[in-house]
């Protein structure tokens, strides 16, 4: 809801400032005093088309700021549009671009005049409003029809994943099969590496250990060229040890180590003779560990730096293949999947059209009587709906247009191509007054509404105007009494001069001063008592 309004430096307003209410607000005055600028301003704030001649003669930039309950909006916006043609928008003191302007203010404020803000008109909303109708049996179908959309397009999708992947298949898998044929090739063997570099090290230093290994058998043995042996030296204290047992215990324990020690020795001498007579290695062989150890290497570079993470890369690789070779069958599956999604997300979208058919044969009666209502006597209202299976969503595949003849032997046309001004107020005057209790809007702001009727038209309008007011903030513009009598709140637009410039002021009347202003729309400047006992009559018929 807008609760209040500043503008300063448009047209010919220098500065205005007023306060809204809920209700209904009509806003008076004199030709010419700039009441449709009101309503222009309040377009432009709201993302309205900026036009740069609107500035105030000798001043850089005009400024609208609209005051909202910022519930569902931000509580301040307002448009700067400069002498020389750039435009700057503000929500909530931060600059924001147009669409965002747009997006933040579309579907709280409806504007209908000569510069129109108008969420009827966009034709994206209107399956929307009808679908809002026809809420009772339409919204379960139309959710159901949105599960099964989840469904199908979930399906869909991992079907064109698999369609997409299977275009560039064949090259991977002979690219993996490549890979894996390298790697099995290999016959790795996890540790391998480390063994081989081990064994190359002794190889590459065997000479040097064979001759050590040699001389410590050597002198194990005895065969050394000194001819003496430690291991028959220590054979010999294990035996003159061991006959002094019987004397000591301590000479018992120095035989049990001598013993000891002996057969020790006798193990090494062992060992060391094994690993003398292994010492011998070709330079074949260590050419071909050094080869392999290269293989490894390169396989380990290639395909993540350790022989574990070679073999990782062969079993993924094979993973693939095999997914790969199978993606037929998960083709064939899928799309016998996506068939049955579709079967019954097209069931349930053909329930939801029929729903919208039937909802649109009341939305169609409803707003045409409303239009009779307001002096269409030959409108006749069309709601369009266009069923296209082939482009299903989660909404269904109907496409819903509002069609409009406003007189006799006119074709219907879509509504934002039938009429304009104070026609097109009262086309959308009638819609509203059908659809305003479920399209979200909050504040309906008319222009030029009573342009071409009087009378008894003049009175329904207020009353719908009024009705409608109940559940919405009304700001509507006037010139007929009849509908100014109806009015919560009545604001009147004066225009006054101060030297040789032309300004305009919005104030709120009430009382005998709204009496008087209601008196001079009955009968003109003459204001006369007879008038004002008929613009009191206005007022107490239209609050009775």
């Amino acid at each position: 809801m807008i609760s209040r309004i500043y503008i300063k430096d448009f047209a010919i307003i220098k500065e205005l400032e007023a306060e809204f209410f809920p209700g209904l607000s009509v806003v008076t005055g004199e030709t010419g005093a700039g009441k449709s600028i009101v309503i222009e301003a309040m377009s432009m704030a709201l993302a309205g088309r900026a036009d740069k001649s609107m500035v105030r003669a000798g001043t850089e930039r005009a400024v609208i700021t609209l005051v909202t309950d910022g519930e569902d909006m931000p509580e301040v916006v307002s448009r700067e549009i400069g002498a020389a043609g750039k435009s700057l928008c503000k929500a909530d003191g931060e600059i924001v671009t147009l669409a965002q302007l747009e997006a933040f203010t579309t579907g709280h404020v409806d504007v209908h005049g000569q510069y129109d803000h108008q969420s009827l008109l966009v034709l994206d909303r209107h399956i929307g409003l009808l679908d809002a109708f026809g809420r009772a049996g339409i919204e379960p179908a139309a959710a159901g029809t949105a599960a099964a959309y989840a469904v199908y397009k979930d399906v869909k999708e991992r079907l064109s994943e698999l369609v997409r992947g299977a275009a560039t298949a064949e090259r991977e898998l002979d690219f993996l099969r490549y890979e894996m044929k390298e790697i099995g090739d290999a016959h790795l063997a996890e540790g391998e590496d480390d063994e081989l570099e081990a064994r190359i090290k002794i190889m590459q230093s065997s000479e040097k250990i064979y001759e050590a290994l040699a001389n410590a058998y050597g002198l194990l043995s005895g065969e050394s060229a000194d001819g003496g042996s430690a291991l028959s030296a220590v054979g010999g204290v294990r035996d003159s040890l061991s006959g002094l047992s019987g004397f000591d215990g301590e000479f018992a324990k120095m035989a049990e180590v001598s013993a000891e020690a002996y057969y020790a020795l006798e193990e090494l001498e062992s060992q060391v003779r094994v690993a003398r007579d292994a010492m011998e290695f070709s330079q074949a062989d260590l050419d071909r560990a050094l080869a392999r150890l290269d293989r490894i290497d390169r396989l380990k570079a290639k395909y993540g730096g350790s022989i574990a993470a070679v073999l990782a890369h062969r079993d993924r690789a094979e993973s693939r293949i095999g997914a790969a070779e199978n993606s037929d069958a998960l083709k064939a599956e899928l799309e016998k999947e996506l068939a049955s999604a579709r079967d019954v997300l097209m069931e349930r979208a053909r329930a939801l059209s029929s729903l919208r058919c039937e909802a649109a044969a009341r939305l169609e009666a409803a707003i045409t009587e409303q239009l009779v209502d307001l002096s269409f006597r030959d409108a006749v209202f069309s709601v369009r709906l266009e069923p296209d299976e082939d482009a299903v969503s989660d909404a269904g595949f109907d496409r819903v247009e509002f069609m409009l003849s406003a007189n006799k032997g006119q074709p219907l046309l879509p509504l934002a191509k039938v009429a304009s001004g104070g026609e097109l107020s009262r086309i959308m005057l009638a819609f509203k007054s059908v659809t305003g209790d479920f399209d979200g809007v909050e504040t309906m702001i008319f222009d030029e509404i009573d342009s071409g009727i009087s009378g008894h038209t003049a009175s329904v309008v207020g009353e719908k105007l009024l009705h409608m007011a109940k559940d919405h903030q009304i700001i509507c513009i006037t010139h007929l009494p009849q509908i100014a009598a109806f009015a919560d709140h009545h604001y009147m637009l004066e225009k006054h001069t101060e030297g040789d410039e032309t300004f305009t002021r919005l104030r709120e009347i009430r009382g005998e001063a709204r009496v008087d202003e209601i008196a001079r729309l009955v009968g003109g400047r003459s204001l006369t008592e007879t008038a004002r006992e008929n613009a009191r009559e206005l007022i107490r018929q239209a609050r009775g």
